[in-house]
This record gives C-alpha cells, structure tokens and sequence, in this order.
C-alpha cells in the first residue's frame, strides 16, 4: 500500500481499482459501494441501472445548512497496450507509483472518474469532518453516453449545491457545457457490377481530436477531405465507389479515411492526388499541415467488380460535399469559445449503404435543432434516412452561483492565485442535473490528470491531496 497522507483517498481508489468497471460492467463496482454503505451505517439507494446514491446526515450543529451532493461516474474507458495479457471483465488495474504520479501498467488508470468516488467514500468515512447533509451521487455509463444520469431518479436528490468532481485540470472550475446528440445519415446501397481500374486511395496526416474539446482548433476532417478528393477524381475520370471507411466514434475528428474505387479513365489521377494534398496542407497550414493523400494502384488491368452504381457514387459525394462540418457559431461574449458544432465522425460504404454518424453539439437547445435539421433536409434532398438518439441537455452558465463564489474565495485564500472559470463545448452529466433539479448550484472540479482515456493516463498525487484538502474546506464553509 502507497503511503496516504493524511486521508484515505488512495486507500478508497487503490480497492476501486482492483474492481473491473468499464463502461457496461459496473455491477461489480455498484455494489461495493453499497457494502460500504451498510457497513457504515448510511442510508443508500440503488437503481437498476447500478446508479447509487449515498446520504449521510449533517454534522452537529449543521443541519440548516443546504445539502451538498458530491457526484461522480463508476465506469472508465477500457484501453491497454495490444501484447499486454488483461481482461477488464475481470481483472483488476496493476498502479503503478513513481514520483508524484499514479498510472496503471499498460492500461487506462480511470483518474477518470475513479478519484470521485474515492474522495467521497474517504469524506463519507470520516466522521470528524465538519459538513453540511451530504450525498454521495455514483453514476455509470458516462463515458458511453452519460446513460446513468439519463436513467437516474434525481427525486432522490435534495441538495443545493453539486460538487462533480469530474474535470482534469486543477484550478478550474467548469461552469457550463454544451448540449447534443448523435445523428445516423444513411443512403441505401446499389451496388452492380462494374468495370474499371481499382485504386485505394488514403488521407492520413491529420491530427484529429475531440470534436468537444477540440474543435475549436478548426483541425481537418478526413471524411470531408475524401469527399473533396472523389469529387475531383470523377469530374476528371468517372469513378464508382467500391468502400469508404474512416473514423470509429462520432466525438472523434477523424484523423484518416480510406476509398476503394473503380476508375474508368486513370490519366492524371496521381496529379490530382497531389494537387489535392498541396491544396489541403494550404488550407490547414496552421492546424495540419502534414495532411497526406496517396493513391495506390491495386491492379493495373481492367477488373469487373461489384461497386456503387454512378447514382450511388454521385449520391455519397454529393453528401460529402455538402455535409456541414466543425464550427456552426461562436459565443456572442467570448469568440474563443463554442456554442456549436458538427462532427462527423464515423463514415461507412459498403454493400450496405451509406452510414455517417455525426456528433451534434451546441449550448444553444434552438441550434441544436437547427443543425440536426440542415442534416435531416440533406439526407431527405439524397433519398437518404435519418435518425437520432443519444440526446443530453446543455448545463447553461449561471452568472450568479453562490457554490462557484465560495470555492474561488477559498481557493485563492489556500493557493494564493485565482482559479479559472471556463465552460466547455464537450458535454458533462451536470446538463442532467441542471435540467432535472430547480435551483441546483453546480461547479465541476478536479486534480490534475493526465492523457485521460489512453495507456499513458497519470494522476498526480500531490494534486490528489491539495484538491481533496480543498473539497473539505468547501464542505467546511457551504451554509
């Protein structure tokens, strides 16, 4: 066992640790927190999603005061490095200490939302703590569309002020966070059978990113690259789609994209390649401007294949060329900020059809709408289907929040140095907990953690403690 200094939080995160949690197998998790709710003596609650909720009552002499929820998710992101022999269905993480860091071998750490629970375990734990009425709030599913606070009963919840602890930077404190939703643009397949040269053609080089928290960068898309790219090369040459495929999760800006295609006429398909690539590397000289686009000459005969028909073909480049991407509008106080964007961030064809899932996002519930309907009309212009689920309310700032008032003066008064209030255009549960509870007070919180969701996540221990210290200063002061 790491020595803990003067709490047990690394204590609380080593045991959640060694409890398998991804996303989708929470059981585990969610019932040792109710073992540790019965084993204290505090009331609980547990719902069939796994969701629990811990309450424990005031201290002496502090119950007037308004309640204050600590919330934080069960689930992590489940990566490890490919030769590595781990099964998250049922081993535990391996910690790794070194310096002032903690990180897990080969694998994610799940810093990312583990340290909450941790913290509010170690405070439920701690009767010489001076607090309010607490309750501990342990959601699941986050990190696969936020389906725990989704499915939560917050009927159940009474506080006034929500500390989720669910950021990764210390020092800011998260005030606000777009809304948004997942959206399926499908155009039915017609593939025959066709005649032509078969090539593949590649876009790599980019750099990609979270379509929440990056892009603002305004980083390139693939999938509107390749779309830039087929368009060219069947004006010249008249191409069919045999495949696309590019991307993996919609909140991913898509960092490559691949096509097979048939083409009837290859003179100077290699010169538009390269046009291509020199146009792109212009455009994004200051976000990518290692942008590659290769061709490669599967077969120098004429091959008869199965292949999207010419209507099908021009469909799928037609969506491409037309399908709204990054960007949609800015915040009317602060241009570096967000209010909307599109992501497209998967991008199938085959055999099957067409399918583009986007991430649509926005703090502004009326964009929002608007957005998803610029594509409902485009996929109803191309004979496509649309659909859409996934949906999470925004967490709108609050100009006048007493909780965020008193954590910055507490703040400064422990560090001698202003925190940071920011919001973001990435979504948080608090959209939930905004949207369900009248009058809640919210700020999101955290220690320093790094390269979250990767085999590289680290947790700062140093940071751990100054955040747990300041939590219990918060508590100590919240009427």
């Amino acid at each position: 066992m790491h020595k803990v200094r003067e709490n047990k939080v690394l204590e609380y995160f080593e045991i959640i640790s060694s409890i398998p949690r991804g996303s989708g197998n929470t059981k585990a998790i969610s019932d040792y927190c109710v073992s540790f709710a019965k084993e204290h003596g505090l009331l609980y609650y547990q719902d069939n999603s796994n969701n629990v909720i811990i309450y424990k009552p005031a201290t002496a002499g502090r119950e007037a005061d308004n309640g204050v929820i600590i919330q934080g998710h069960l689930d992590m992101v489940n990566e490890k490095t490919p030769d590595y022999l781990h099964s998250f269905e049922k081993d535990g993480l391996e910690l790794v200490y070194e310096g002032d860091y903690i990180e897990a071998k080969d694998t994610t750490l799940g810093g990312d939302d583990g340290i909450a629970i941790a913290y509010a375990l170690a405070i439920l734990d701690d009767n010489s703590l001076s607090h309010p009425r607490l309750e501990a709030v342990f959601t699941v599913d986050e990190e696969i569309g936020m389906l725990g606070a989704e499915a939560l009963d917050m009927t159940r919840i009474k506080g006034k002020y929500l500390l989720n602890v669910d950021s990764e930077e210390e020092g800011i404190f998260l005030s606000g966070c777009a809304g948004g939703r997942t959206v399926i643009c499908n155009i039915d397949c017609d593939y025959v059978s066709e005649e032509g040269y078969r090539y593949v053609i590649n876009i790599s080089g980019l750099k990609g990113g979270h379509s929440g928290t990056e892009i603002n960068k305004e980083r390139a898309n693939a999938h509107i690259l390749m779309g830039r790219v087929l368009d060219k090369i069947n004006k010249s040459c008249g191409i069919n789609i045999v495949n696309i495929k590019g991307g993996t999760k919609d909140n991913v800006i898509p960092n490559m994209c691949t096509s097979e295609i048939l083409v009837k006429n290859i003179s100077g398909i290699e010169d538009i390649a390269e046009n291509m690539q020199k146009i792109f590397r212009a455009e994004y000289r200051y976000s990518d401007n290692e942008i590659k686009v290769d061709v490669i000459s599967e077969d120098k005969q004429i091959q008869k294949i199965s292949a999207g028909s010419e209507e099908f073909t021009e469909k799928v480049i037609d969506f491409l060329m037309l399908a709204p991407q990054g960007i949609y509008g800015r915040e009317k106080d602060n241009a570096e900020l967000v209010e909307s964007s599109l992501n497209m961030g998967s991008l199938k064809v085959d055999e099957e059809g067409m399918c583009a899932i986007y991430s649509v996002r926005s703090s502004v519930k009326e964009k929002k709408e608007y957005m998803c309907s610029l594509l409902e009309k485009l996929c109803d212009m191309l004979g496509g289907r649309y659909c859409e689920k996934g949906d999470y309310p925004a967490w709108e700032y609050c100009p006048e929040s007493e909780l965020r008032k008193v954590m910055i003066s507490i703040y400064k008064r422990m560090y001698n140095r202003e925190p940071k209030v920011e919001t973001i255009h990435a979504g948080v549960e608090c959209g939930y907990f905004a949207e369900r509870c009248p009058g809640i007070d919210i700020v999101s919180f955290g220690p320093d953690i790094f390269d979250i969701h990767t085999v590289k996540e680290k947790m700062s221990i140093s940071s751990v403690q100054r955040t747990y210290e300041f939590i219990l200063e918060v508590l100590n002061e919240l009427k």
